[in-house]
């Protein structure tokens, strides 16, 4: 298998695992789901395309279309991330608040219904720009240990 690919989607999937122990900090609990989860720190979004670009600089040079390729895509990806997917989520935040927000407003008594609902729309989407810069950095380490582990002596 190319070694680029495998070094970005090994990465993805650390940075998605690194998410629990993370998750475990803040709240206390284990949640093993959350490695399924999109958004959270380190954003694997940005840690997968920031280990192709440094795996493909230190393999084939800073200079080199790949190397430009690469990080112009990752670029885009991270901002992204953090840009359109977070508004998004957020946007998602208030129109699972709506319905409760209307009943309230029409003067209706609130019977909870809304607390109860297991069908509200995802609200963890993007990522905090933190987040982005969190999984950037890991991705650099492990696109380099990558390179390190692959080169030939």
């Amino acid at each position: 298998m190319n070694k680029g690919i495998l070094t970005a989607l090994l990465t993805i999937g650390l940075a998605q695992f690194l998410k629990i122990p993370i998750k475990k900090v803040k709240t206390n609990k284990w949640d093993w789901g959350t490695f399924f989860e999109t958004g959270g720190m380190p954003s694997s979004h940005s840690a997968g395309v920031s280990s192709l670009a440094t795996f493909i600089a230190l393999k084939r040079g800073i200079p080199t279309i790949d190397f430009a390729l690469s990080t112009v895509f990752g670029l885009i990806v991270m901002y992204d991330a953090q840009g359109i997917r977070r508004q998004s989520g957020e946007l998602t935040i208030k129109v699972n608040e709506l319905d409760e927000e209307l009943e309230r407003l029409a003067g209706q008594k609130d019977h909870h219904y809304h607390d109860q609902k297991e069908e509200k729309l995802k609200e963890r989407l993007g990522h905090q720009p933190e987040e982005v810069i969190g999984g950037a950095l890991f991705g650099m380490i492990t696109g380099t240990i990558a390179h390190f582990l692959t080169k030939k002596s």
